[in-house]
C-alpha cells in the first residue's frame, strides 16, 4: 500500500474512533460542553478546514482508483476474447498479474469510498446530535429549570441554528414594538376626532345662537 492509501486508511480509522465517541451515551451536562468546546475551538475549526481539503484529494483518489478499476475489468475482457492465439503459460502469468491489478484497485476504490461516505455520516450525526442537544435544553427551559440556559447551551444552540427560543422573543419583540406604534396610531387618531367633534360642535352652537337672534 502506497503512502497516501495509507494515510486514508489512518484517516478511516480515526473516522471511526469519532463515530464510536460521538454515539457513546453520556449525561447531557457532560455532552453539552464537549460539543461546547467543539463548536468554539479554533484548532477544532482549523482541523475541520484542513480536513475538507483532504477529503477533496480523496475524491480525487477515489474516482482515480473507479478508472483503474474499469481499465483493468477492460483489459481481463480482453484476455478472455485473444487468449486461444498465446501461450498456456505466458497467458496464465498476466491473467495474474492482471487480477492481482483488480485487487488492488477495488481495495483503494473501497477505502477511498468508504471514507468519504463515513465522513457524510459523521457530518449528519455531528449535526443531529446538536440539534437534540439544544432541543433537550429548550424543554429544560420551557420546564423552569434555571440551569438549562447556561452558556453552554447557548454555544450549542449557536453551533447548530438559531435557537427557537431566541427567535420567538425577537417575534414577540417586534410585536410589541407593532402594539406600541399602533397604541400611538390610535391616541392620534382619537385627539384628532376629538378636535373634530368639538369643531362640528362649536359650529353648531354658533348656528343655534345665530337662529335664536
Amino acid at each position: 500500500m502506497t503512502l497516501y492509501y495509507s494515510l486514508v486508511f489512518l484517516l478511516l480509522v480515526v473516522e471511526m474512533v469519532v463515530f464510536m465517541a460521538l454515539i457513546v451515551p453520556l449525561p447531557f451536562t457532560i455532552k453539552r460542553k464537549l460539543f461546547a468546546f467543539v463548536s468554539e475551538s479554533p484548532i477544532v475549526a482549523k482541523l475541520q478546514y484542513g480536513l475538507k481539503i483532504t477529503f477533496i484529494f480523496i475524491l480525487i483518489l477515489f474516482i482515480d482508483s473507479v478508472n483503474r478499476v474499469y481499465r483493468v475489468q477492460q483489459e481481463l475482457s480482453a484476455f478472455a476474447k485473444d487468449g486461444s492465439g498465446i501461450g498456456a503459460a505466458h497467458l496464465g502469468t498476466d491473467r495474474m498479474e492482471v487480477q492481482a491489478r483488480k485487487f488492488y484497485s477495488q481495495r483503494n476504490m473501497y477505502l477511498c469510498g468508504f471514507t468519504l461516505f463515513l465522513s457524510l455520516i459523521l457530518n449528519r450525526t455531528y449535526m443531529m446530535i446538536l440539534e437534540v442537544l439544544r432541543l433537550e435544553d429548550r424543554i429544560k427551559l420551557l420546564e423552569g429549570d434555571k440551569k438549562a440556559g447556561g452558556k453552554d447551551s447557548a454555544r450549542v444552540a449557536e453551533a447548530g441554528s438559531v435557537g427557537e427560543i431566541g427567535r420567538l422573543r425577537e417575534e414577540l419583540e417586534t410585536k410589541d414594538r407593532d402594539i406600541e406604534t399602533l397604541k400611538k396610531q390610535c391616541e392620534g387618531l382619537t385627539r384628532e376626532y376629538h378636535n373634530l367633534g368639538d369643531q362640528v360642535s362649536g359650529k353648531k352652537g354658533e348656528q343655534n345662537n345665530k337662529k335664536d337672534t
